[in-house]
């Protein structure tokens, strides 16, 4: 039986990853920030995770770790530090995690990284192959932190298997896709309707595939595999359908986008604009090749699990 090391075991991926790894016979051992009284003995507290956190402990036996703990939001008051606190967390925690894996005989290492790592949005779908444009902190934390680990699997031959993500969503999804659904949910009419953009997405159930897929899998080691659900849709589509799966019907207004970016930079928001209207997509060929693995949850179907 392979013994797994998952980090990041409470969140919104983890804790499904966590769940599925059991129920297809994987021993796993959780590294957690601090234990609850929920959690049982396969649950071992390290603390906060920055260059110095101590893994040992759950590392003995271990063949493979699977690091998805990130930081991924930053504190109002930590702002002005932030390129820091997300290099604390995102890049010297996960060097310490590899080296401490090494050291304790671990074979295989899977780093949950982004699609930011590739950049923000683009005119043509994003490659493995395609040169790393990160625009924003976190994004660099992550590839300064897939740089390190890339150097540390030629100098001790550590398998290092770098998956990046776009946007992640499901049942009880975080951040902006869990707003998403919200407005779904109560089908207000919104200015949405002519956003005529490209983007991809992941599915959680396929993206907790493809990572177990990369425990064992001969040709994972030292590869970088970009991943969706191998279907595109527009900001306009994905809330006309999430609208429809949560039983009603959609109510989106085909405002132009030109306005929309005019109204939200007079209030100093167009930012939030740029990330509902721009396009950002993907393309997994060589992850479908390499792995001979195709997504096995459509679209539509992740969209509809959201409500179930």
């Amino acid at each position: 039986m392979i013994k797994i090391l998952l980090t990041g075991s409470t969140g919104f991926i983890g804790s499904k990853l966590s769940c599925e790894l059991n129920n297809r016979g994987y021993d796993v051992v959780s590294a957690v920030r601090k234990k609850t009284q929920q959690m049982n003995e396969s649950h071992v507290a390290v603390g906060e995770l920055h260059g110095n956190t101590n893994f040992l402990a759950v590392l003995s036996g271990v063949h493979t770790v699977i690091h998805l703990a990130a930081k991924a939001h930053i504190k109002e008051d930590q702002l002005a530090n932030s390129a820091a606190e997300f290099a604390k967390c995102n890049t010297d925690a996960t060097i310490t995690l590899a080296k401490q894996a090494i050291s304790s005989g671990a074979k295989r290492f899977i780093f949950i990284s982004s699609i930011g790592v590739n950049g923000s949005d683009n005119t043509q779908p994003f490659t493995c192959d395609d040169a790393s444009n990160p625009t924003e902190a976190y994004a660099v934390s992550k590839h300064h932190a897939e740089i390190k680990l890339q150097q540390l699997a030629k100098e001790t031959g550590l398998e290092v298997v770098i998956i990046r993500p776009p946007l992640v969503y499901g049942k009880g999804a975080p951040g902006n896709f869990g707003k998403l659904v919200k407005l779904a949910e109560k089908n207000l009419p919104l200015p949405l309707g002519a956003i005529n953009n490209q983007r991809s997405f992941v599915a959680v159930d396929n993206l907790i595939d493809l990572i177990i897929t990369c425990i064992e899998h001969p040709n994972a080691a030292n590869k970088t595999f970009l991943v969706s659900d191998d279907e595109n849709i527009s900001t306009s589509d994905l809330l006309k359908q999430l609208t429809l799966a949560a039983g009603k019907k959609p109510l989106l207004l085909p405002v132009p986008v030109a306005f929309l970016r005019f109204i939200a930079g007079c209030a100093g928001k167009k930012d939030h604009i740029d990330k509902l209207a721009n396009s950002l997509t993907v393309d997994i060929e060589f992850t479908k090749k390499t792995l001979n693995w195709t997504p096995p949850v459509a679209l539509k179907d992740g969209l509809s699990r959201c409500f179930k």
